[in-house]
């Protein structure tokens, strides 16, 4: 999830909603596509009442920002397969046997048994997991009712994505920055690599900002478009992304390039970070990166003489077992070089002006103490739960005017890997019933296998979705979703940026398909709290967010297409920053609170295991995907029909494979099916795989889960403590040791390929 770039007030007061000329028989709405997490503004155009086409939208901050997904949208949702109508699961969990229920009977069913677990097991046993895109954001309503019933076991793949970063980026200045990009002088990617059909916005930022003058760093261990077109790129060790920044505050700080103005004023903790990064000199970065030592200095030059410069947000450094320490060490960089809050740099921009964010909505001053302490996680792995995130509450309130600051829906989180043990049976208490919204949770987090044995453990499982998922089809009930054309949106960019944006509804959804203020609605009556979402229609829950603006939904999205105020800068100067002590800590004194160093570090990797000799990256997003959708879309699978396994020429000469042949691969955990893709972007050593793949025309049901068992990367994804990060407990998905299996004519495993060695 990209923080949104600062705009220029009077561009966007020029480029405002413009009337457009009607065409014969086609109705045009203003829209955001959620596809995917970026959520581009387009337009839709329907005829008869259903969209037949998307486009770009038609205002210049924000056309030509649309991807082949968005595009092919209309047909994706209009897919024969689409669930229409409440599902009941009649045989065995995973039997594939239901029955078609209307939304009363399955609410009157799932409000009496959720009661019946709370009564018996307490609260804390319901646990719910969400996307934020694909249904669309329940706008902190899920949140709210778990709040006023007690439990805090609340998880999404924003715990894996964005979310983490946020909570830990607190841990530094208090807040969550948003990239200027349009007046940035220096782009920093780590790993990242936004493409015309990935991305699109940010991609097209890079560009622009590029064809300004402005230089471009990419650390990769792949030669990836991005690195093509870069200044600088460093071919860094898969996983080494810490040890690189470490360098870089080496060259930075031992040739005075820092801010020492800001330095002196603004922070704590200088003297001790020096102590720790000079036990990273640059020959010892160069043995852990990979990476040339005149080129790391080369690099840190540049984003500190360039300046401002940006590191926007990355997916890679999240995932990560030195991810708290990565993401601790971008900030650091932000920080002393200066580019903090300030035109060009990363600004700490606060909540939305004159709307009723999601963290108000939310509720989480009603969930008690001793519930709050409950969170599962948290006393290992505490950074982004109820525990890691309270002594945030009174400087959040001093400088953002109010406590709690859920940005990103990241800083109140259940670490995945905890509530998975615990609704397997292996926790400090049980888990018995699970809700998932929007999510494919048995695909998107860590070991796989436990989360079928959690899920199959389960008194009472309720997805809201689209289409059957492999996880849905583990469900109990499947109650139909909508979709981003069939709703309006009042888009507030996830609590992290003061930025609104809204979408219109384009058609009515099909079937009986629902919102997920509908579902949460619903359930707030099945369980007798209708209190808890008093308001009749979407719309009318906008109208209350609105309040403050005095106008209605209805005149608020007839008239706008994004609202903010006039952006400030150096703000921290009146308020300071929203941390404990007010200022930038490079030494965290929450974090040593929590009895973690206070510095980042870098845990080097465990010794080679023979058996498995080659390095895993998994999280290849195709252009076609997101995440584990539209593989149900015919266009979508042309392109990209099967899953490939990237190596490079050398690593496919050593172990004698071919491009187009399925191997296995395959590590402690599991072995999954692929076909091999060489390309020469690869380094030697490393096995990349996409992320989520199965196959919606395959079987359905348990032992069969539509293919997932056979291709989903998520069984080759560890979660053991030597491949979790300490502070957060979120998996390192950026280098787990693995090996190839040759694969017979057959299909059957022939022997394996593991006495390669590699540097």
């Amino acid at each position: 999830m990209p923080a949104p770039s600062t705009f220029d007030p009077q561009e966007v007061v020029d480029a405002q909603y413009q009337e457009r000329k009607p065409r014969p028989g086609v109705t045009t709405k203003r829209a955001i596509c959620t596809t995917c997490d970026v959520m581009c503004s387009v337009v839709t155009e329907s005829k008869n009442g259903r969209v037949v086409r998307v486009r770009s939208s038609d205002n210049p901050i924000f056309r030509d920002n649309i991807c082949m997904k968005g595009i092919v949208a209309p047909k994706g949702f209009a897919n024969p397969n689409r669930i229409l109508h409440p599902l009941k699961r009649v045989g065995e969990r995973g039997s594939g046997e239901w029955e078609q229920v209307t939304w009363e009977d399955a609410f009157a069913d799932i409000g009496s048994r959720l009661q019946a677990i709370i009564a018996e097991h307490g609260p804390e046993a319901w646990a719910v997991s969400t996307s934020q895109w694909n249904t669309g954001t329940d706008h902190g309503l899920g949140r709210r009712i778990m709040n006023h019933i007690g439990s805090p076991n609340w998880t999404s793949g924003v715990a894996l994505c964005a979310g983490n970063t946020a909570a830990i980026n607190r841990y530094t200045y208090g807040w969550f920055p948003a990239s200027d990009y349009a007046k940035t002088k220096c782009i920093v990617l780590l790993g990242h690599n936004p493409s015309r059909h990935s991305w699109t916005p940010v991609y097209n930022a890079i560009r622009q900002a590029q064809a300004r003058g402005a230089k471009l760093i990419v650390a990769d261990p792949r030669r990836s478009s991005g690195a093509e077109r870069a200044d600088i790129w460093l071919p860094l060790k898969v996983g080494s992304d810490a040890a690189l920044l470490f360098g870089w505050l080496k060259v930075i700080i031992d040739e005075e390039l820092y801010d020492k103005d800001f330095v002196e004023n603004w922070t704590i903790g200088f003297e001790e970070l020096r102590q720790r990064v000079d036990e990273y000199p640059l020959e010892r970065v160069a043995k852990l990166t990979g990476c040339d030592p005149e080129m790391i200095a080369k690099a840190a030059r540049m984003y500190a003489t360039e300046g401002p410069s940006i590191i926007p947000w990355t997916p890679i450094t999240d995932m990560q077992r030195n991810s708290t320490s990565a993401i601790r060490l971008q900030c650091i960089l932000r920080s002393i070089c200066g580019y903090l809050d300030v035109p060009g740099g990363e600004t700490l921009q606060g909540f939305p002006p004159d709307l009723i964010n999601e963290s108000l909505i939310e509720m989480h001053h009603v969930l008690s103490d001793e519930q709050k302490a409950k969170q599962l996680g948290s006393d290992k792995h505490p950074a982004f739960t109820y525990r890691g995130q309270e002594r945030f509450r009174a400087p959040t309130k001093k400088v953002y005017g109010q406590e709690y600051a859920n940005i990103v829906m990241g800083c109140y989180l259940t670490p995945p890997s905890a509530l998975f043990r615990a609704m397997a049976g292996e926790g400090a208490y049980p888990v018995k019933a699970f809700f998932f919204l929007g999510n494919n949770p048995m695909m998107s987090y860590p070991n796989m296998k436990l989360i079928i044995k959690a899920m199959m453990n389960q008194d009472l499982i309720v997805a809201h979705e689209q289409f059957m998922t492999p996880s849905a089809q583990l469900a109990d009930y499947v109650l139909p979703a909508d979709s981003w054309l069939e709703r309006p949106f009042l888009l507030d960019h996830f609590g992290a940026a003061s930025l609104i944006r809204i979408s219109e509804k384009s058609m009515e959804p099909p079937g009986e398909c629902r919102s997920t203020f509908e579902f949460w609605k619903g359930l707030a009556g099945a369980l007798d709290r209708q209190e808890i979402v008093p308001w009749d229609t979407l719309e009318d829950f906008y109208d209350y967010r609105l309040e403050k603006l005095g106008v209605s939904w209805e005149e608020f999205a007839a008239t706008a297409d994004v609202y903010f105020a006039p952006p400030e800068f150096l703000k921290y100067r009146k308020t300071g920053f929203a941390t404990p002590t007010g200022k930038v800590e490079l030494r965290s004194s929450s974090l040593e609170e929590l009895g973690f160093d206070p510095l980042p570090y870098f845990r080097e990797d465990p010794p080679v295991d023979p058996d498995y000799p080659l390095k895993l990256f998994t999280g290849v997003r195709e252009d076609g995907f997101f995440q584990t959708g539209h593989r149900h879309i015919e266009e979508m699978r042309k392109r990209h029909p099967e899953p490939l396994a990237f190596v490079s020429p050398g690593t496919a000469r050593q172990l004698m494979i071919k491009e187009g042949e399925w191997i296995e691969v395959e590590n402690e955990l599991a072995k999954i099916s692929m076909k091999v893709a060489i390309k020469d972007a690869m380094p030697d050593g490393l096995v990349r795989i996409p992320h989520g793949w199965w196959k919606p025309e395959m079987k359905q049901g348990a032992g069969h889960l539509s293919g997932a068992l056979e291709y989903a990367d998520a069984q080759l994804c560890r979660d053991d403590e030597d491949f979790l990060d300490q502070e957060q407990g979120i998996p390192h998905l950026k280098g787990v040791p693995c090996r190839i299996n040759k694969v017979t004519q057959d299909g059957a495993s022939a022997e394996t390929v593991a006495e390669v060695e590699y540097a």
